[in-house]
Protein backbone atom coordinates (compact mmCIF):
# COMPACT_ATOMS: atom_id res chain seq x y z
CA UNK A 1 0.00 0.00 0.00
CA UNK A 2 1.02 3.18 -0.91
CA UNK A 3 -0.70 4.98 2.13
CA UNK A 4 0.07 3.59 5.42
CA UNK A 5 -3.46 1.90 7.42
CA UNK A 6 -3.96 2.17 10.79
CA UNK A 7 -6.01 -0.09 12.38
CA UNK A 8 -7.84 1.83 16.19
CA UNK A 9 -9.93 -0.57 18.91
CA UNK A 10 -10.58 -0.42 22.54
CA UNK A 11 -10.78 -3.48 24.65
CA UNK A 12 -11.82 -4.93 27.95
CA UNK A 13 -11.32 -8.71 28.56
CA UNK A 14 -11.96 -9.44 24.63
CA UNK A 15 -9.71 -12.51 24.60
CA UNK A 16 -12.91 -14.40 23.05
CA UNK A 17 -12.95 -12.17 20.33
CA UNK A 18 -9.41 -10.59 19.75
CA UNK A 19 -7.43 -12.81 18.09
CA UNK A 20 -10.28 -13.25 15.20
CA UNK A 21 -10.21 -9.46 14.93
CA UNK A 22 -6.44 -8.91 14.89
CA UNK A 23 -6.09 -11.49 12.60
CA UNK A 24 -8.01 -10.33 9.66
CA UNK A 25 -6.00 -7.02 9.96
CA UNK A 26 -2.72 -8.37 10.18
CA UNK A 27 -2.02 -7.10 6.76
CA UNK A 28 -2.01 -3.72 7.85
CA UNK A 29 0.72 -0.80 9.08
CA UNK A 30 -0.08 -0.47 12.65
CA UNK A 31 -2.85 -1.56 15.43
CA UNK A 32 -3.37 0.97 18.45
CA UNK A 33 -5.25 -0.81 21.31
CA UNK A 34 -6.52 1.29 23.97
CA UNK A 35 -7.42 -1.32 27.15
CA UNK A 36 -9.45 0.10 30.59
CA UNK A 37 -7.63 -2.84 32.20
CA UNK A 38 -8.51 -6.01 31.24
CA UNK A 39 -8.12 -9.34 33.69
CA UNK A 40 -8.00 -11.93 30.82
CA UNK A 41 -5.50 -12.80 27.91
CA UNK A 42 -6.11 -9.63 25.92
CA UNK A 43 -2.92 -8.27 26.40
CA UNK A 44 -0.75 -11.26 25.93
CA UNK A 45 -3.22 -11.31 22.21
CA UNK A 46 -2.45 -8.09 21.64
CA UNK A 47 1.55 -8.48 21.86
CA UNK A 48 1.68 -11.63 19.24
CA UNK A 49 0.30 -9.62 16.96
CA UNK A 50 2.04 -6.70 17.28
CA UNK A 51 -0.08 -4.21 18.65
CA UNK A 52 0.78 -1.00 20.09
CA UNK A 53 -0.90 -1.37 23.74
CA UNK A 54 -2.53 1.79 25.48
CA UNK A 55 -3.82 1.33 29.30
CA UNK A 56 -6.68 3.84 30.03
CA UNK A 57 -9.33 4.59 32.44
CA UNK A 58 -12.58 4.21 31.18
CA UNK A 59 -14.13 7.32 29.49
CA UNK A 60 -17.06 6.55 27.56
CA UNK A 61 -17.13 5.14 24.61
CA UNK A 62 -16.91 7.78 22.26
CA UNK A 63 -14.00 9.47 24.17
CA UNK A 64 -12.05 6.00 24.26
CA UNK A 65 -12.45 5.29 20.54
CA UNK A 66 -11.04 9.12 19.84
CA UNK A 67 -8.02 8.66 22.06
CA UNK A 68 -7.67 5.03 20.03
CA UNK A 69 -7.77 6.76 17.13
CA UNK A 70 -5.73 10.26 18.06
CA UNK A 71 -2.51 7.59 18.65
CA UNK A 72 -2.49 6.41 15.50
CA UNK A 73 0.55 7.53 12.85
CA UNK A 74 -0.91 6.08 9.71
CA UNK A 75 -2.51 8.41 6.56
CA UNK A 76 -6.29 6.34 6.83
CA UNK A 77 -7.26 4.79 9.95
CA UNK A 78 -9.81 1.75 10.53
CA UNK A 79 -11.95 2.03 13.33
CA UNK A 80 -13.04 -1.43 14.59
CA UNK A 81 -14.80 -3.08 17.62
CA UNK A 82 -13.35 -5.78 19.46
CA UNK A 83 -15.84 -8.45 18.24
CA UNK A 84 -15.64 -7.44 14.66
CA UNK A 85 -13.96 -9.20 11.73
CA UNK A 86 -12.71 -7.64 8.25
CA UNK A 87 -13.93 -9.85 5.36
CA UNK A 88 -11.10 -11.15 2.75
CA UNK A 89 -13.63 -9.09 0.07
CA UNK A 90 -12.95 -5.78 2.47
CA UNK A 91 -9.19 -6.34 3.00
CA UNK A 92 -8.68 -6.58 -0.60
CA UNK A 93 -11.06 -3.56 -1.02
CA UNK A 94 -9.32 -1.53 0.95
CA UNK A 95 -6.10 -1.99 0.33
CA UNK A 96 -6.27 -1.41 -3.35
CA UNK A 97 -8.29 1.64 -2.20
CA UNK A 98 -4.91 3.05 -0.30
CA UNK A 99 -2.65 1.54 -3.54
CA UNK A 100 -4.19 4.95 -5.31
CA UNK A 101 -5.34 8.01 -4.36
CA UNK A 102 -9.28 7.86 -2.54
CA UNK A 103 -11.69 9.93 -3.88
CA UNK A 104 -13.45 10.87 -0.27
CA UNK A 105 -12.15 11.37 2.94
CA UNK A 106 -14.10 9.20 4.73
CA UNK A 107 -16.05 5.52 3.53
CA UNK A 108 -18.57 3.81 4.86
CA UNK A 109 -18.61 -0.08 5.34
CA UNK A 110 -21.69 -2.40 5.31
CA UNK A 111 -21.60 -4.66 8.36
CA UNK A 112 -23.15 -8.03 8.97
CA UNK A 113 -24.48 -8.60 12.51
CA UNK A 114 -25.07 -12.13 13.80
CA UNK A 115 -27.22 -13.28 16.32
CA UNK A 116 -26.69 -16.68 18.41
CA UNK A 117 -24.53 -17.25 14.85
CA UNK A 118 -27.28 -16.48 12.33
CA UNK A 119 -26.64 -13.53 10.10
CA UNK A 120 -29.26 -11.12 10.32
CA UNK A 121 -30.14 -10.30 7.36
CA UNK A 122 -33.63 -8.42 7.65
CA UNK A 123 -35.45 -6.26 10.13
CA UNK A 124 -33.16 -3.40 9.51
CA UNK A 125 -29.96 -5.34 10.35
CA UNK A 126 -28.18 -5.38 6.98
CA UNK A 127 -26.88 -3.42 5.88
CA UNK A 128 -25.99 -1.09 8.61
CA UNK A 129 -23.35 0.93 6.63
CA UNK A 130 -20.88 2.25 9.68
CA UNK A 131 -18.26 5.22 8.89
CA UNK A 132 -15.28 3.28 9.80
CA UNK A 133 -12.51 4.09 7.62
CA UNK A 134 -11.11 7.91 6.53
CA UNK A 135 -7.92 9.16 6.35
CA UNK A 136 -6.31 10.54 9.82
CA UNK A 137 -7.94 13.56 11.19
CA UNK A 138 -10.91 13.81 8.89
CA UNK A 139 -13.47 11.57 11.32
CA UNK A 140 -14.46 11.15 15.00
CA UNK A 141 -16.72 9.76 17.49
CA UNK A 142 -19.03 11.25 19.27
CA UNK A 143 -18.07 11.45 23.19
CA UNK A 144 -21.88 10.09 23.98
CA UNK A 145 -21.68 6.85 26.51
CA UNK A 146 -23.48 4.61 24.61
CA UNK A 147 -24.23 4.11 20.59
CA UNK A 148 -21.69 6.45 19.80
CA UNK A 149 -21.29 6.93 15.94
CA UNK A 150 -18.53 8.68 13.98
CA UNK A 151 -18.86 12.13 11.78
CA UNK A 152 -16.77 13.48 8.73
CA UNK A 153 -17.39 16.47 7.40
CA UNK A 154 -15.24 16.00 4.16
CA UNK A 155 -16.91 13.87 1.32
CA UNK A 156 -18.14 9.84 2.30
CA UNK A 157 -17.76 6.64 -0.19
CA UNK A 158 -19.40 3.40 0.43
CA UNK A 159 -17.21 0.08 0.34
CA UNK A 160 -18.94 -3.34 -0.88
CA UNK A 161 -17.19 -5.53 1.30
CA UNK A 162 -18.29 -5.95 4.55
CA UNK A 163 -17.50 -6.23 8.40
CA UNK A 164 -18.81 -9.07 10.33
CA UNK A 165 -20.06 -8.35 13.89
CA UNK A 166 -19.75 -11.13 16.41
CA UNK A 167 -21.63 -9.44 19.03
CA UNK A 168 -23.85 -12.03 20.58
CA UNK A 169 -22.82 -15.75 20.36
CA UNK A 170 -25.31 -16.11 23.64
CA UNK A 171 -28.60 -15.17 24.99
CA UNK A 172 -26.83 -14.71 28.38
CA UNK A 173 -23.90 -12.12 26.66
CA UNK A 174 -26.40 -10.18 24.89
CA UNK A 175 -29.03 -9.88 28.06
CA UNK A 176 -26.12 -8.51 30.06
CA UNK A 177 -25.05 -6.44 27.51
CA UNK A 178 -28.53 -4.80 26.50
CA UNK A 179 -28.56 -4.64 30.71
CA UNK A 180 -25.44 -2.53 30.58
CA UNK A 181 -26.12 -0.40 27.77
CA UNK A 182 -30.53 0.47 28.78
CA UNK A 183 -28.44 1.47 32.27
CA UNK A 184 -25.90 3.89 30.07
CA UNK A 185 -28.72 5.06 27.85
CA UNK A 186 -31.20 6.02 31.05
CA UNK A 187 -28.20 8.03 32.73
CA UNK A 188 -28.03 9.91 29.20
CA UNK A 189 -31.38 10.33 28.86
CA UNK A 190 -31.69 11.41 32.69
CA UNK A 191 -28.81 14.30 31.66
CA UNK A 192 -30.95 15.32 28.89
CA UNK A 193 -34.44 15.68 31.08
CA UNK A 194 -36.13 13.27 29.19
CA UNK A 195 -37.41 10.97 31.94
CA UNK A 196 -40.86 10.49 31.41
CA UNK A 197 -42.85 12.68 33.88
CA UNK A 198 -45.65 12.99 32.30
CA UNK A 199 -48.29 9.37 32.50
CA UNK A 200 -48.59 9.92 28.17
CA UNK A 201 -44.93 9.77 28.10
CA UNK A 202 -44.16 6.84 30.37
CA UNK A 203 -46.92 4.77 28.32
CA UNK A 204 -45.33 6.09 25.29
CA UNK A 205 -41.50 5.25 26.03
CA UNK A 206 -41.86 1.92 28.20
CA UNK A 207 -44.74 0.39 26.72
CA UNK A 208 -46.39 1.68 23.43
CA UNK A 209 -43.06 2.24 21.56
CA UNK A 210 -41.25 -0.48 22.25
CA UNK A 211 -44.37 -2.66 20.55
CA UNK A 212 -44.70 -0.02 17.69
CA UNK A 213 -40.59 -1.05 17.12
CA UNK A 214 -41.14 -4.73 17.63
CA UNK A 215 -44.22 -4.51 14.76
CA UNK A 216 -42.15 -2.25 12.69
CA UNK A 217 -38.78 -4.11 12.64
CA UNK A 218 -40.52 -8.06 12.66
CA UNK A 219 -43.27 -7.25 10.47
CA UNK A 220 -42.47 -4.38 8.57
CA UNK A 221 -38.96 -4.99 7.57
CA UNK A 222 -39.19 -9.10 7.47
CA UNK A 223 -37.30 -9.76 10.35
CA UNK A 224 -39.66 -12.39 10.93
CA UNK A 225 -37.67 -14.35 7.60
CA UNK A 226 -34.62 -15.04 10.00
CA UNK A 227 -36.35 -17.87 12.17
CA UNK A 228 -36.24 -18.22 16.16
CA UNK A 229 -33.45 -15.88 16.24
CA UNK A 230 -35.12 -13.32 14.56
CA UNK A 231 -37.84 -13.53 17.15
CA UNK A 232 -35.30 -13.21 19.91
CA UNK A 233 -33.35 -10.42 18.65
CA UNK A 234 -36.17 -8.41 18.09
CA UNK A 235 -38.45 -8.98 21.23
CA UNK A 236 -35.24 -8.38 23.39
CA UNK A 237 -34.46 -5.44 21.58
CA UNK A 238 -37.79 -3.85 22.25
CA UNK A 239 -37.26 -4.92 26.01
CA UNK A 240 -34.45 -3.17 25.89
CA UNK A 241 -35.87 0.20 24.96
CA UNK A 242 -38.61 0.08 27.54
CA UNK A 243 -36.03 -1.19 30.42
CA UNK A 244 -33.73 2.26 28.98
CA UNK A 245 -36.75 4.33 29.58
CA UNK A 246 -38.09 2.67 32.68
CA UNK A 247 -34.72 3.27 34.32
CA UNK A 248 -34.74 6.96 33.04
CA UNK A 249 -37.94 7.26 35.00
CA UNK A 250 -36.71 5.63 38.28
CA UNK A 251 -33.69 7.84 37.95
CA UNK A 252 -35.54 10.97 37.38
CA UNK A 253 -37.86 10.63 40.28
CA UNK A 254 -34.95 12.05 42.60
CA UNK A 255 -34.62 15.07 40.74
Amino acid sequence: MNLKLSVALITKNEEANLARTLGSVRWSDEIVIVDCGSTDRTAEIARVFGAKCFVEAWKGFGAQKNSAIAKCTGDWVLALDADEEVSAELATEIRALLSGTPECDAYFLPRKNFFLGRWMRRGGYWPDPKLRLFRRGAAAFEERAVHETAHCTGRTGRLRGCLQHHAYPTLDGYLEHMNRYSTLGAEQAVAKGKTSRSWAAFLWNVYLMPVATFEYNYLLRLGFLDGREGLLLHLYHSAYASWKYAKAWEGGRSR
